[in-house]
């Protein structure tokens, strides 16, 4: 690892283990870990808001930022304040934040930490600011490097810091990236170098599924709606009057591109139609028939995907899937099942993060930081948010040519 460049009075990164801070506040979770460059993942601190939205039906922005700034260190006197405790080694001056509690649990003083990583982009943009100011004010503070990271792009590298050695993906890889604001198909060719192949047309799967689990009356519990919703749809039908349910279409056939408006109308119009009551053998039916055709859909797109990339000449032996629906064991399942009727002959290796890393949270922010660090990469602390933001825009990172490994 070549030595990093001296800026802006920030102490140049040194040839050895290298530690990053980071945090994600893109939408309504509160997010701070500490990741280290031999893939150690010290800390997972993930807030949960999910409380305070369930009365709106969805995310308010107003009340989101709200609930960051108060879970998060976000402004300068507490950042002084840090800068003061580095000579003790204490954090005793901070709030119980995500911040605090990142740094308590892994056990690394904050003078050994060697940068500060935040999501610049995208995500909500009031919600982006919290963290930003955050990561700013603390890199700042402590004459440390700064590096803004893309949303997607942490998600789509996650794998790389998860999966053994023998089942890491291998460049080029396909990956789909399913969220409550994304629904994405994407060839990775680098670390930094990503092509988008198909999205939606209209919106994300992540939030088809938390409208209909709306229509079916699923309480969020600690998990929110869409998690809700699939564990409901794990429940046996114990009724004998449960009525047929067609297949729900998949829509643009032939299409390499996503739309899940239709889909949450067609179950709309199911319940509004319904001249009876429907029963909760009824409703867990009608989520089941929802889930397979959400998973049809996302499976098709995907096998169309591949065999395009095959008839360009694009071998792609690695699919990864990331993002927040992601986490779901029916749609893992029935990914799964899809590519293997697909390519029954030749596996393809299908990698997930852990579902506790398919959410949203700040470990895998600070492992995309990784790479930027590592080849001596920096943001200015006065790099601006980018609320939209696409995945093909990002700068390459040429000097990186292996994952980062310093042990």
């Amino acid at each position: 690892m070549r030595e990093a460049k001296d800026f802006a009075g920030v102490q140049p990164c040194k040839p050895r283990h290298f530690t990053v801070l980071a945090v994600e506040s893109s939408a309504d979770d509160t997010c701070a870990a500490v990741v280290t460059s031999s893939r150690g993942i010290l800390s997972n601190i993930v807030i949960k808001q999910h409380d305070l939205h369930e009365g709106f039906g969805g995310i308010h922005p107003m009340v989101a930022i709200e609930g960051h700034q108060r879970n998060m260190v976000c402004n300068m006197i507490l950042g002084i304040s840090l800068f003061i405790d580095v000579l003790s080694d204490s954090v005793t001056s901070m709030q119980p934040t995500a911040v605090r509690r990142a740094l308590e649990e892994s056990r690394v003083p904050i003078r050994d930490i060697d940068g500060v990583a935040f999501t610049r982009g995208p995500g909500i943009g009031g919600c982006l600011s919290v963290g930003s100011n955050a990561a700013k004010t603390l890199a700042a503070a402590l004459g440390k490097p700064l590096v803004g990271v893309h949303h997607m792009q942490a998600h789509a590298l996650t794998p790389l810091l998860t999966s053994p050695t023998d089942e890491r993906p291998e460049f080029p890889f396909l990956t789909l990236l399913i969220s409550g604001g994304h629904t994405l198909l994407v060839l990775a060719t680098s670390y930094s170098s990503f092509r988008i192949l198909a999205n939606t047309v209209d919106e994300s799967v992540g939030r088809t599924y938390d409208k209909v689990a709306r229509m079916l009356k699923m309480p969020w519990g600690t998990k929110g709606p869409a998690a809700s919703l699939e564990e409901f749809c794990r429940k046996d039908l114990q009724g004998v009057n449960v009525p047929e349910i067609q297949p729900f279409v998949v829509p643009m056939h032939g299409k390499l591109a996503f739309s899940f408006s239709g889909l949450h109308s067609a179950v709309e119009r199911y319940i509004s139609k319904s001249e009876v009551f429907l029963t909760e053998d009824h409703r867990i039916a009608l989520g089941q028939a929802f889930q397979d055709g959400a998973a049809r859909q996302l499976c098709a797109k995907l096998v169309q995907c591949h065999s395009m990339l095959l008839r360009k000449g694009i071998e792609v032996r690695h699919v990864v899937a990331s993002g927040g629906v992601a986490s779901n064991s029916f749609l893992r399942a029935r990914l799964r099942e899809a590519l293997d009727k697909h390519s029954p002959e030749q596996k393809i290796s299908l990698v997930f993060p852990p579902p506790e890393l398919c959410t949203d949270n700040a470990v895998m922010v600070g492992w995309a930081a990784m790479y930027r660090f590592i080849a001596g990469d920096h943001d200015d602390y006065s790099v601006e948010l980018c609320s939209k933001w696409s995945i093909e825009t990002l700068p390459d990172i040429r000097s990186i040519n292996k994952p980062p490994t310093n042990d």
